[in-house]
């Protein structure tokens, strides 16, 4: 049924020819401020530290570097499923708004920390767990609220667009967070209040519940089991990455088994559950259409490729590139930021464009064709050397950005245009789970296919170097034993990953000889030294990125082009979940 006791309120009515635009305009707004803010504190992390007074590298304080950048990550995975479902059952609308207010309250909170330490940073993450549950309302019901407020031959625009702003705004907090960061670390948190009330003030007076809605109780199991059981593989992931007795990741730590193994086997207790309790959390009966289950297994792969390019790139710039032409690393994340916006450029090009056209022509040859061309600038970023000229890295990426752009908005179009009206909060929900799973899971995948990388490389280059600037044997031979995830961290920090590591040496009671310090800690030994090695690792990364791309691509050929559920006037049909045919 459809609430349309509020459809007259408001300052703009829902049956106004206008409305969908005001839906659109504020939607996108919500999307944009939940994913800047997943990414804004991966660049301002020095900034946030220094004012805290944290030594992120120190024993001990890892886990505070990787719940600060995961505890927004996996809580907005978790969330969104649960979130959609209840969209369904209470209203969209209604979710959506509390979405804005619950991420207004959690960024105020941030930006008052009253705390330094470990006490400042725990403040921080759960402030950042906060967030991420608002993040997650608004996230798992705006492409619902989308798909209820346009007709169907409208719909890839509307949810290109929006879609554009989800992706584009991943790229965009590494800039901001790199300019706010440099003035106040707080600021970062602050720049979300004045749009987190806005928003909210609003969504209130101008969306309507114009959505059917889908009756029914809490599925208690399902929640249970999918939330602790994602929670687990995801956590269990994260911690994969740090070193664990005397190997250079976790990956035989009984801890990190245990949430991998535990929590697959409770995921797979909740499909089972799902099938068979009155009212699911989430109709698995979806997966039985085509573009669903085939849409949302290439947005996760895209969506990991994109996380891992992320990732790797910003460790390219601050650790190797930038030092190498006179960046000090302290100035790093602000520059990674600036040289990384063709990405963002390209994408903001061909999002709407790509949207538009996929509902005159349908999703496959967009989706298809955009997935096949990240692929080809993964393969075309291991062919220019590590020192290379900026024109050729910003050519791949605004490529990688256009083609990204390409794929994005035909896929979410596909999925959400193929599920029954009632069920359209789930199955957005569901969407974004894969949405920000890929991105949880793109830190773990290809940090561990780096390091596995670096560590066949690495430990001589970084042994021999250290030998041949006065470094003692003993103290050289210490650090090239040292897990190659301590200097992946601390390029992704902006310090000085020579002198991190000679101080980690230091405070071990090994003495370091007489080591060269100019020549160590300057702007070149460093980014000269790991070049090579960065590379191997480079090409087990961006070589797995490739692969993944590719099945995304098949994988949006198999969802096929047009394909729009039977609406009304059919209501019994698309409550059965009739669909209609593809137009091939």
């Amino acid at each position: 049924m459809t609430d349309t006791s509020s459809s007259q309120r408001g300052w703009i009515a829902a049956d106004h020819p206008s409305y969908k635009w005001v839906a659109l305009s504020n939607t996108t707004l919500g999307i944009l401020i939940a994913t800047i803010n997943s990414s804004i504190v991966i660049i301002s992390l020095p900034a946030i530290f220094k004012g805290i007074a944290v030594d992120p590298l120190g024993a001990g304080n890892v886990s505070y570097l990787l719940w600060m950048i995961m505890g927004f990550l996996v809580v907005s995975a978790v969330l969104v499923v649960m979130l959609g479902r209840l969209g369904d059952m209470y209203g969209r609308v209604k979710i959506y708004n509390l979405g804005f207010v619950v991420f207004s309250i959690a960024s105020v909170y941030l930006s008052l920390d009253p705390f330094t330490g470990g006490k400042g940073a725990l403040w921080l993450i759960a402030g950042r767990v906060i967030q991420g549950v608002g993040g997650a309302m608004l996230f798992a019901n705006s492409t619902a609220i989308l798909t209820d407020a346009f007709p169907s031959h409208e719909r890839g625009m509307a949810l290109g667009i929006n879609n554009v702003a989800a992706v584009a705004g991943s790229f965009i907090g590494l800039v901001v967070g790199g300019v706010l960061s440099e003035i106040d670390w707080r600021l970062i948190f602050w720049v979300s209040v004045p749009i987190g009330v806005l928003g909210t003030i609003w969504s209130y007076k101008s969306l309507h519940e114009t959505g059917v809605r889908r009756a029914g109780s809490l599925d208690v199991p399902g929640n249970l089991t999918f939330g602790v059981g994602l929670t687990a593989i995801l956590v269990a992931i994260t911690y994969g990455i740090q070193p664990y007795g005397g190997h250079s990741m976790g990956w035989t730590n009984p801890w990190v088994l245990t949430g991998i193994i535990g929590g697959s086997i409770l995921l797979a207790l909740f499909c089972w559950i799902e099938t068979r309790v009155p009212d699911p959390m989430f109709a698995m009966s979806l997966f039985k259409i085509r573009p669903f289950w085939a849409g949302n297994l290439a947005g996760l792969l895209s969506s990991i490729a994109r996380g891992g390019m992320q990732f790797m790139l910003i460790i390219w710039l601050q650790g190797i590139w930038l030092p190498l032409h006179g960046y000090s690393y302290a100035d790093t994340p602000l520059w990674a930021g600036i040289y990384l916006l063709p990405l963002t450029i390209g994408f903001l090009i061909a999002g709407p464009i790509s949207g538009v056209l996929s509902d005159r022509f349908g999703a496959r040859l967009f989706a298809t064709g955009g997935m096949l061309l990240v692929a080809v600038t993964f393969i075309g970023f291991l062919m220019i050397p590590v020192n290379f000229d900026y024109w050729e890295f910003a050519l791949l990426l605004l490529v990688n950005g256009l083609a990204s752009g390409l794929f994005a908005a035909p896929n979410v179009s596909a999925i959400m245009n193929s599920v029954p009206a009632d069920q359209r909060g789930a199955a957005s929900g569901m969407r974004g789970t894969f949405f920000n799973a890929g991105s949880s899971l793109s830190i773990g995948v290809f940090f561990s296919l780096m390091i596995a990388g670096l560590a066949a490389k690495l430990p001589t280059s970084l042994t021999g170097g250290l030998q041949a600037h006065g470094v003692s044997d003993q103290a050289a031979t210490a650090a090239g034993q040292l897990p190659p995830v301590a200097s992946l961290f601390a390029s992704f920090l902006g310090f000085n990953p020579i002198q991190t590591i000679l101080d980690q040496i230091h405070q071990a009671g090994i003495p370091l000889g007489s080591p060269d310090l100019s020549t160590l800690t300057g702007k070149t030994f460093f980014p000269k030294l790991m070049a090579e090695p960065f590379h191997h690792g480079l090409i087990v990364v961006f070589g797995a990125a490739a692969g993944m791309c590719v099945l995304a691509a098949i994988a949006s050929f198999v969802a096929g082009g047009k394909y729009v559920h039977q609406e009304e006037p059919v209501v019994a049909e698309a409550a059965a979940g009739v669909a209609l045919p593809e137009e091939e």
